[in-house]
């Protein structure tokens, strides 16, 4: 069993990343702005606490005694490349602090490349604003790259595409590189909780190391 510390729990990636968890038995912190809104989120296995990603000293206190971190907030009204890169910066910089080995990212598909060099947000006809919010999570992972730190992150990106979140059971997953994968013939759409599954799966079993990843 594991300690995991969840920033953004309230939010579709993170309440699933919370349930997966609890389900295979690990004790969760749920990180979240205003716990007051989340209390549904309590429980037995989950402990709900007020944190700013944003905030190194937040994010030490929070974390202080977990095994690993999951990153999957945002705070909307913020430039993206600032909320995003400043979060990745702190995270180093609090889980650091605190002795937090293990940190996962959730990403965006839209930064997963098409062909070498060539991102989805690159593409022609690519909508701007979309572009933009993509250029933020590139910004996130360009802050790791560059972070002098012995924390062993890894960025998960989801398919470039609307993910399902009804589903509530998973199905197979495949991962590996930073490019687009292709998916089978008649599988049904990438979900929030194949995402939880593979969030939680690289804390029991690490397969990547430092890098962005696709998952699909």
């Amino acid at each position: 069993m594991s300690k995991i510390v969840v920033f953004g729990a309230g939010g579709k990636a993170g309440r699933r990343a919370v349930a997966e968890a609890v389900s295979r038995g690990h004790q969760v912190t749920a990180v979240v702005r205003d716990p007051a809104k989340y209390e549904d989120l309590s429980g037995e296995a989950v402990t709900v606490v007020a944190g700013d990603v944003l905030d190194a000293d937040s994010i030490a206190k929070v974390s202080e005694g977990h095994d690993a971190a999951i990153q999957a907030s945002f705070q909307p009204g913020l430039p993206v490349d600032e909320f995003f890169g400043g979060a990745a910066r702190a995270l180093v910089k609090g889980l650091g602090r605190s002795g937090v080995g293990r940190l996962l990212v959730v990403g965006i598909g839209t930064a997963l490349e098409v062909s070498p060099g060539v991102a989805v947000h690159d593409t022609p006809d690519f909508p701007e604003e979309g572009r933009i919010f993509s250029l933020g999570h590139v910004a996130e992972l360009e802050a790791l790259e560059q972070a002098e730190t012995e924390i062993d992150w890894l960025v998960l990106a989801p398919p470039p595409a609307v993910l399902d979140n009804e589903a509530e059971r998973p199905g197979r997953y495949t991962s590996g590189g930073r490019s687009v994968l292709p998916s089978e013939e008649g599988a049904p759409a990438f979900s929030y909780t194949d995402l939880a599954v593979a969030l939680i799966d690289e804390i029991e079993a690490p397969k990547h190391h430092r890098a962005l990843v696709a998952v699909a």
